[in-house]
């Protein structure tokens, strides 16, 4: 890895983010090759952040779809990190306009109870640790231009991270067939992603453990109070300020929001 081109790479993203102005592809213009390279520009501004004060909430998950993974050329999802500043709750305002060209999905949150530090964490002890769920908006944001995005592109802009909407009412995972979780998303009261659990790897618990064991051999497990945004459960969809968005995802409850 070109250790300049790195830090090149996660500068311009930070300006991109700051001007909310979309820039080329990264991967192209810096010469970002893999994923390894590619979280080394996600970490950098992650750094900065964290130096200047940000706190991390959880993180998500993305690419849970296997034709989008298909499509990128990758066998894995990818991981993102949640900052606190991104978090909202059912029925608050958002305000679009910290976002560059936002897109929503929707998705079912999990709420670490423990500290998922385990050397060898299996699966009874990942579902023990976890608390409960939740519905979910995720606001999918790029700094790409026109979302023409590769692999490498996603990852470095800290896959694709905006801002995202929890439900209020926390359901235990005990109480859920997540596999089989219908999903109806609405604009305007008009239904525009449908989908299920099942379109999130099978199981929305299944890539929340996958992400589990991934960062527990990257020495940064999740810890108690963590949010994880499991993975899209339908298609993303663009909006823009004033839109009403109101998700429904059964056994789950609701989750709304309006932006601004």
């Amino acid at each position: 890895m070109n250790h300049d081109n790195i830090k090149q790479a996660a500068a311009a993203l930070r300006q991109a983010r700051a001007s909310r102005v979309a820039i080329p592809r990264v991967s192209e213009t810096f010469g970002i090759a893999g994923a390894a390279a590619a979280y080394a520009v996600s970490r950098c501004n992650t750094e900065l952040d964290l130096a200047a004060g940000r706190r991390i909430a959880g993180k998500k998950i993305g690419l849970t779809s296997q034709a989008v993974q298909q499509q990128l050329g990758v066998d894995q999802p990818d991981y993102g990190v949640l900052f606190a500043d991104m978090e909202f709750l059912s029925g608050s305002e958002v305000p679009a306009s910290r976002l560059i060209q936002p897109k929503a999905e929707g998705e079912i949150a999990f709420v670490v109870g423990r500290d998922l530090n385990d050397e060898n964490l299996s699966w009874g002890r990942f579902l023990h640790g976890l608390e409960y769920a939740l519905p979910a908006i995720e606001i999918v944001d790029s700094a790409i231009q026109d979302w023409k995005l590769t692999l490498v592109d996603t990852v470095a802009d800290n896959a694709s991270c905006g801002l995202y909407v929890l439900g209020l009412e926390p359901k235990a995972i005990g109480n859920v067939d997540f596999s089989l979780a219908g999903m109806d998303f609405r604009k305007n009261g008009q239904t525009v992603s449908v989908g299920s659990g099942v379109a999130c790897l099978g199981n929305p618990l299944l890539a929340a453990y996958w992400l589990a064991r991934n960062m527990l051999q990257l020495g940064d497990p999740l810890k108690a109070g963590d949010v994880i945004l499991s993975g899209a459960l339908g298609p993303m969809f663009p909006f823009v300020a004033g839109d009403y968005l109101h998700l429904s995802i059964a056994g789950l409850g609701t989750v709304d929001c309006r932006t601004a």
